[in-house]
């Protein structure tokens, strides 16, 4: 719902601060509107993709508007990334969290009560503390950001308790701008942040959540580990990247898979020490070439723009979580990979671990909805860009020629009479068996689990000989992801039938599957590289100058200059500082700081050439 009271135009002076404070020379669509709500003291909900500029539509505000500017953030690795990039921007900005020595805390606090301070990054349960309100009585905030907002839904993938209660920043300072944040939400997790936060009259900003520089590729399970090692040789053998596991024990058991390999991996999920797990986490951040094996513990907030691929050994468990975890690729705009295999037991691994949770039988319906339609999502024929937007109420016209689907399209078969054999079988079987015994009862198979059931005595024994096990697993897992069928984790896995059967056991219903391809993923034509006129001599001096500074500072290589800058750095050679200053990236501090070590490695690469 817009507010419709007359806004004052702040237009010149957001963009004067985005090209000297961050060097870059225009907004996107719709920074601009967010900003100028916020700077008019209006509220907003932002639901825009990793990647398409939300902090900036806070970071400006707060240095336009007279105070400091509240972040609430749900992670320390967070804060600290955003803190030091702003800091390199010559922005007065801090955090007060958990690592902090109290004589630190004070410092900070102090530093903020004496108007010294643009942003200030806080966590969720460290703003609602007595003492952290009463600090905010005295000072008059900018504005209140709550970034990564999908943690005030219940329904959402990284739901944290402490959410619920920042309605309170609402109630006690009315007068005060507030904006959320999320890159993943869909329809209903939008109405339960809104709701929550009080943001029902607040504007609402839906950006596009397509990222057309992410190749989309869903594969089968056939050997996991060799189908991630190719990938990984093939395609990203020098790129760092996230590999997820749904659980703990292997995540350390492909990590050292890896290591043996040849790769540089590294280990990440709630197990593992607190040290451990921040030093694995500041090596991903701040070297080349680290890949992070990690359970769903890993990964919201992290701002590393150069990630090129992001691979699922396991099913997600939703779309929503998908789109997150993959979202972390390719954040810098160029080419990265989300690339998955799956299988049918991947389905009654994840029915097991909701069958066992602790939620309300609500949720466990509504989770199994988002498990199947994840499931959907892998079974598809068609775009898979088109099927996942779609998911999030956003409708794409044309194919993306970005995805498996679309690379490598997908043939398909009638495969209605082998959905009635396999329907049939499950039926007559009782609904109590797996999907082994199925095909062994269809195949003809003889063996003493099919003689002690007295199963060679059904019409459907031998029925579906014409099939391999392969083929047959393929259909029943189609019908699993297509409602047909479920599964019964009470019963071991057991597959029963649902109401829609009917209509494809009477014959009513055609029912078309995918033919599963033999090859093990669909390939890119081309791996991930420079473009081609690129100097590689000049761009590897770049990356090593870079390097030597962020080293000397302690901080990401990233957070001096993304990769981009790099790349237009080596395109346009410049000649001086004004030529420098014009890059897209540079700011006025980054050019007044780093100008002259950059030139050199230009200069220097000129008479080598």
């Amino acid at each position: 719902m817009q507010q419709t009271h007359t806004q004052l135009d702040h237009s010149a002076e957001a963009l004067e601060t985005l090209q000297h404070v961050f060097g870059y020379p225009a907004f996107r669509a719709p920074q601009q509107e967010i900003i100028s709500a916020l700077l008019n003291a209006e509220d907003a909900l932002v639901i825009m993709p990793t990647g398409g500029g939300k902090s900036l539509c806070y970071q400006i505000p707060a240095l336009l508007r007279t105070g400091c500017a509240i972040v609430v953030s749900p992670l320390i690795a967070l804060m600290q990334d955003q803190v030091e990039a702003l800091q390199q921007l010559g922005v007065r900005a801090a955090f007060l969290n958990s690592s902090l020595n109290p004589d630190d805390a004070r410092s900070i606090e102090q530093d903020w009560l004496d108007d010294r301070l643009d942003l200030l990054y806080v966590a969720p349960e460290r703003l609602l503390q007595a003492r952290m309100l009463a600090l905010l009585d005295q000072v008059s905030p900018a504005l209140f950001a709550i970034d990564e907002a999908h943690c005030v839904s219940q329904w959402g993938h990284d739901f944290r308790e402490d959410y619920l209660q920042l309605s309170v920043l609402h109630e006690r300072f009315p007068g005060v701008p507030r904006i959320a944040l999320t890159a993943t939400a869909d329809a209903r997790t939008r109405q339960e942040i809104a709701e929550r936060l009080k943001l029902t009259d607040a504007h609402h900003f839906l950006v596009s959540f397509d990222r057309p520089n992410i190749c989309y590729r869903i594969a089968l399970k056939d050997n996991p580990r060799g189908q991630l090692l190719r990938f990984l040789r093939d395609e990203h053998d020098k790129d760092a990247g996230i590999v997820y596991c749904l659980s703990r024990k292997r995540v350390d058991e492909t990590a050292r898979w890896l290591v043996e390999q040849g790769f540089n991996a590294l280990p990440y999920h709630a197990g593992l020490p607190t040290e451990t797990r921040a030093e694995h986490q500041r090596r991903f951040l701040r070297e080349d070439a680290v890949i992070i094996v990690a359970t769903i513990a890993f990964g919201m907030g992290i701002d590393k723009p150069d990630v090129r691929f992001v691979a699922h050994l396991d099913l997600p468990k939703t779309v929503e979580a998908y789109y997150q975890e993959t979202g972390r690729a390719g954040r810098d705009g160029q080419a990265a990979d989300a690339w998955l295999v799956y299988g049918l037991q991947d389905v009654i691994m994840l029915r097991q671990m909701l069958d066992q949770s602790q939620g309300s039988d609500a949720y466990k319906r509504e989770e199994q909805h988002r498990l199947n339609a994840m499931l959907g999502l892998c079974e598809v024929t068609t775009c898979r860009r088109q099927a996942l937007l779609a998911y999030f109420d956003e409708k794409r016209e044309e194919p993306c020629g970005n995805c498996d689907s679309c690379l490598n399209p997908v043939a398909t078969w009638d495969g209605t009479e082998a959905a009635q054999m396999a329907l049939s079988a499950v039926y007559r079987t009782g609904q109590r068996f797996g999907v082994n015994h199925l095909i062994d009862v269809l195949r003809g198979s003889e063996n003493d689990k099919i003689f002690q059931n007295e199963h060679h005595y059904l019409p459907t024994f031998g029925v579906g000989k014409a099939l391999d096990t392969r083929q047959w697993k393929s259909v029943y897992r189609q019908l699993v992801a297509r409602g047909y069928l479920s599964v019964d984790m009470a019963r071991f896995g057991a597959l029963c039938l649902q109401e829609s059967a009917r209509g494809v056991l009477r014959g009513e219903v055609e029912v078309l599957l995918r033919q599963d391809p033999k090859a093990s993923t669909a390939r890119r034509t081309t791996k991930t590289a420079l473009p081609e006129h690129i100097d590689v001599g000049l761009w590897e001096a770049l990356r090593e100058c870079r390097r030597q500074l962020a080293e000397d500072q302690g901080i990401p290589p990233y957070i001096i200059f993304h990769d981009r800058t790099l790349q237009l750095i080596c395109e346009q050679r410049p000649k001086n500082v004004t030529e420098f200053a014009a890059i897209s990236g540079v700011g006025d501090r980054k050019r007044d700081k780093y100008a002259e070590a950059f030139l050199r490695v230009v200069n220097n690469s000129e008479g080598t050439g």
